[in-house]
């Protein structure tokens, strides 16, 4: 407890620096090109255009998907993964990358993490909104539900903020770490139901254990809000799974935060 009242009062005393820090990384990252930080917006758009292509003419799958058009059905699955893959990457990553504020100045480690994921969060909140406009001209207008957007958003960088307070110190320690979330992206994009429906799988174990995958979670409450029209509480067990695992990160998260974090000077 004594360890998320330090991490709190150090975000508390450098809020308007970790937001200035997170413009300054969206800016740096995409520094001395024409478009400058509009690539963080067309890269994602390029994905999706490629999979609306190759579904619309190229594989041509046929038949919806939970009862929505595979394209909508996908796109709203896509929108929090960008989010969710550079949260784990550049979250897994931060301290390295910006080990002078370890090494040379002081500065809390635990915002380093914060302005890793605020620089993301910006772009994931303007895909968003074009998301919404897309799905305006396709029929899909804005409901009471789309209330929702404003639970498993903040929830989701929570979530994956928690995630980093661990993966960032042990990558710091040790690059096999690093290699190995780079190695396991792909395999949690496909076990993730970016592109399928977990809720319709046809065994039932299995239907059941992609409860515990938190990613889901995001994805298929992005759909309750946007195109499904259904509330997160009528997924009472799906819900208390997922608030068990956002207490279980959280702890372990301040529990490697606490053990790592005045050891790193050394290390880095």
């Amino acid at each position: 407890m004594f360890t998320m009242f330090s991490i709190f009062k150090e975000h508390r005393h450098n809020a308007k620096q970790i937001f200035m820090l997170a413009k300054t990384e969206l800016k740096k990252d995409y520094k001395g090109s024409f478009l400058g930080t509009g690539w963080a917006v067309v890269k994602p758009l390029f994905t999706l255009f490629i999979y609306w292509f190759a579904f619309s003419f190229g594989i041509r799958a046929s038949g919806d998907i939970a009862g929505l058009p595979r394209f909508i059905f996908m796109l709203v699955g896509f929108i929090p993964w960008f989010f969710i893959s550079d949260s784990i990457l550049f979250g897994s990553q931060s301290i390295r990358k910006n080990r002078q504020f370890v090494v040379k100045m002081y500065f809390p480690v635990s915002n380093i993490m914060t302005f890793t994921l605020l620089e993301k969060f910006m772009v994931h909140l303007l895909l968003c909104g074009l998301m919404v406009v897309y799905l305006c001209f396709a029929g899909y207008w804005p409901s009471v539900y789309t209330l929702q957007f404003f639970y498993y958003c903040p929830l989701m960088f929570l979530f994956f903020l928690a995630l980093s307070w661990s993966t960032a110190p042990m990558s710091a320690f040790s690059r096999d770490f690093e290699n190995f979330i780079k190695s396991i992206m792909t395999g949690l994009f496909w076990l993730s139901s970016v592109m399928w429906d977990s809720y319709t799988m046809d065994i039932d174990w299995l239907r059941r254990l992609m409860l515990f995958n938190p990613i889901n979670y995001f994805v298929n409450g992005y759909r309750k809000a946007f195109v499904s029209q259904e509330w997160f509480w009528e997924y009472p067990q799906e819900t208390l799974i997922f608030l068990a695992e956002l207490v279980v990160i959280m702890l372990l998260g301040m529990y490697n935060y606490k053990r790592l974090r005045k050891r790193l000077p050394d290390v880095l």
